[in-house]
């Protein structure tokens, strides 16, 4: 499958394909200590790549099994039963780019393209803001003619200034194109909450081919992207593949040095990690992709990065099934988005069959989803307040990793949720949220943080909104 050989070297220093691959053969030469990684992942301090991909590698059922036990008490340990939830908001499908697994791609004369004027984001957002969403990712194909960074920074003062009875979203994400330093300066001072970048696939033969025309195309640019970013002040930063573009190990293992790379660096590494795999989509022939994973691999790549990486949120979307969800909520998955959309002005409106990005397998509506999530003993939580009271980048790490965070993840997440539930809960939704609530407020052991906790909630009762810790 690979050049072990390989004498290629790309021009980021973080991603080398000959460190990588020589990673892979190691480890598939069976040259670690299992049990001593075993040892050293219930420390919660997190794994080097080459072990992690030993983790990953390793078919002993009795070591697998291990390894999700151990997954579970650290997604417990860091995030007690926490699910934040999001929705993406699709802005334009306009795109000068040539991915050949993405629809949006220029060549592809089907999909139905469309860009929202600023009257038709507010519509949007409000319909959003309706169902209960409080955090947003906004996504963009690349054209510096239909989505430029004014567009862009117009389009977030939008949103935030949009107030529809006692909703309001409080946090914006942004999933665009590799930019500039300077552009990134922009965006940090817009309010964004964390930008977003997938690499789509680290192997830098296989990028090329599979994103042949277009800015995207220059493999270096994009990568360093999370760089530049973060020397532009953005402190929180995600980054994801798509797996099945290329083969899982060799990605797994790029994805977790690029994750390094940022923490030796700047100090702080992704502030999330996304997990897609490729999905149908127009004009998109999946049998082109035969690197596709499987529901299992899938599971197990998603806890062995919670053991690798254990304070990165792991972000899985609804291209995902609700059964695929629920085996990775239990094994790391931190965050999700809920009644998604994937086409321009899809909230409105019906979605056209020709201008989804890819196919939603999770189609159900939020509420079905916080039902579903409390059903089975979640908190779901929307949560903005450590990004708006400052607490990221390395503020949140060390907070994190110091076990304080617990202070005030935990009552925030009550606190939103009980807001979902009284403006937006439907009547079987509201009392299993009422059963979760009581039994996560007795959980809180700080009696001076339950006081205040319940306090607002009386608050939240006679109609303020908006309390955080």
């Amino acid at each position: 499958m690979f050049n072990y050989d390989s004498k290629s070297k790309n021009a980021n220093e973080f991603i080398n394909d000959k460190k990588i691959l020589e990673t892979i053969f190691e480890v598939e030469s069976g040259n670690y200590d299992i049990e001593k990684i075993l040892n050293k992942s219930k420390e919660m301090k997190g794994l080097e790549p080459t072990e992690a991909l030993a983790l990953l590698l390793c078919n002993d059922k009795n070591i697998e099994n291990e390894i999700y036990e151990i997954a579970k008490k650290i997604k417990l340990e860091i995030y007690g039963r926490r699910i934040v939830l999001f929705a993406p908001l699709y802005l334009s499908n306009y795109c000068i780019n040539g991915c050949v697994y993405c629809p949006y791609h220029s060549k592809n004369k089907n999909i139905a393209r469309k860009k929202l004027t600023q009257e038709e984001i507010k519509a949007e957002v409000i319909a959003l803001q309706d169902m209960g969403h409080k955090r947003l990712a906004l996504e963009t194909g690349e054209d510096p003619e239909y989505a430029s960074m004014d567009y862009l920074l117009e389009s977030i003062k939008t949103i935030y200034g949009i107030k529809h009875k006692n909703g309001a979203i409080r946090r914006v994400n942004v999933n665009i194109a590799a930019t500039t330093v300077e552009n990134y300066k922009k965006l940090k001072d817009a309010g964004i909450g964390t930008y977003v970048l997938f690499q789509e696939t680290y192997h830098k033969p296989t990028y090329q081919k599979l994103h042949p025309t277009g800015p995207k195309s220059d493999y270096e640019y994009h990568t360093k992207a999370m760089d530049r970013a973060m020397e532009g002040g953005i402190d929180d930063v995600g980054i994801g593949v798509l797996f099945g573009l290329y083969n899982y190990k060799y990605d797994f293992t790029a994805m977790l040095y690029h994750a390094k790379h940022l923490e030796d660096t700047f100090g702080c590494g992704p502030h999330t990690i996304s997990v897609p795999r490729i999905r149908p989509a127009d004009d998109v022939d999946l049998s082109s992709f035969p690197n596709a994973i499987t529901d299992n691999l899938f599971k197990k790549i998603v806890a062995v990065l919670r053991i690798a990486v254990p304070y990165t949120g792991i972000i899985v979307s609804t291209r995902e099934s609700q059964k695929s969800r629920e085996e990775v909520l239990e094994v790391g998955v931190s965050q999700i988005s809920g009644g998604s959309r994937t086409s321009v002005g899809g909230y409105v409106e019906e979605e056209e069959e020709n201008s989804k990005q890819f196919e939603v397998n999770d189609t159900r509506s939020l509420d079905d989803i916080i039902e579903w999530l409390c059903k089975i003993d979640y908190l779901p939580s929307f949560c903005t307040a450590c990004y708006r009271e400052g607490r990221t980048g390395d503020r949140f790490m060390s907070f994190a990793k110091s076990g304080q965070i617990k202070n005030f993840c935990q009552a925030n997440a009550i606190i939103t949720l009980k807001e979902y539930s009284n403006d937006y809960a439907s009547d079987n939704t509201e009392k299993e949220i009422d059963r979760v609530m009581i039994n996560e407020i007795e959980k809180i052991p700080n009696e001076k943080v339950k006081n205040k906790l319940v306090s607002a909630l009386d608050g939240i009762d006679e109609g303020r909104r908006d309390f955080k810790f």
